[in-house]
C-alpha cells in the first residue's frame, strides 16, 4: 500500500449516489479481519454482486463496468455517513483508490481516510456536477489532484477548485507518516526542547 501522496492524475470511477454510508461501503459481515489487507474485494459488496455471489456481478454498478477505472473515486454528497468503522477507509484504499471526491464527508470517515493515506477532497456541489458531466462525456476524462498546492482540476476543461486540509495531516500524507512516524521525524526538535527547558 502506497503511503505517500503528492500529485494524483487519473481517470475516475463515478458513483453518483448520495448518502453512501459505511455499511454500504463495507458490509458489517466482512469486518472480522484485524489487518487492513483484503478488504478491497468486498468494497460495495452488496451493490456489486447479486445474492452475495462473486460470479453474479451487477453490470450496471460502476465498479463492475470495465470502462471505469483509476485511482480517484467520485461520489455524490454525504459520503461515509453511518457507523464509524475504519474498515470503510481500508476497503477503499485496498481496492486501489488514493483519492475520494465528494461535496460532503462525514467527519469520522474523513479522519479515518486521512489516517489511512486516503485523501478526501471536498468540492462544491457545482464542481462535483462538472466532474460527473466530464466523465459522462468522456470515460477517459482525467482529474488532477495536487496535495502540495491543494487544488483539484478537470484536465479536459482546465476548471479547478481549491480544497482544504489540516496542515498536520497534509504533512503526514506528503511524507507517508503515521502519527508515530511524525513524532520520530521531529525527535531531535523534541530532545532540543527538553534540554532547553
Amino acid at each position: 500500500m502506497s503511503k505517500q501522496l503528492s500529485l494524483v492524475k487519473s481517470t475516475v470511477v463515478p458513483v453518483n449516489i448520495e448518502n453512501i454510508d459505511t455499511d454500504q461501503i463495507i458490509p458489517a459481515r466482512f469486518l472480522k479481519a484485524t489487518t487492513r489487507d483484503g478488504f478491497g474485494k468486498n468494497l460495495f459488496r452488496d451493490w456489486r454482486f447479486n445474492n452475495d455471489d462473486e460470479n453474479q456481478p451487477k453490470p450496471d454498478f460502476p465498479l463492475n463496468n470495465p470502462k471505469y477505472h483509476g485511482k480517484i473515486l467520485v461520489a455524490a454528497k454525504n459520503f461515509g455517513c453511518g457507523s464509524s468503522r475504519e474498515h470503510a477507509a481500508w476497503a477503499i484504499k485496498d481496492y486501489g483508490f488514493d483519492v475520494v471526491v465528494s461535496s460532503f464527508f462525514a467527519d469520522i470517515f474523513k479522519n479515518n481516510a486521512l489516517n489511512n493515506f486516503l485523501l478526501p477532497v471536498v468540492v462544491s456541489d457545482a464542481f462535483l456536477n462538472k466532474i460527473f458531466s466530464a466523465v459522462e462525456k468522456d470515460v477517459n476524462a482525467e482529474i488532477e489532484v495536487s496535495l502540495p498546492e491543494q487544488y483539484i482540476k478537470i484536465l479536459a476543461t482546465g476548471e479547478q477548485e481549491s480544497f482544504d486540509i489540516n496542515n498536520y495531516k497534509k504533512t503526514c500524507l506528503l511524507n507517508g507518516y503515521d502519527d508515530i512516524d511524525y513524532l520520530l521525524s521531529i525527535k531531535q526538535d523534541i530532545e532540543e526542547f527538553e534540554h532547553a527547558s
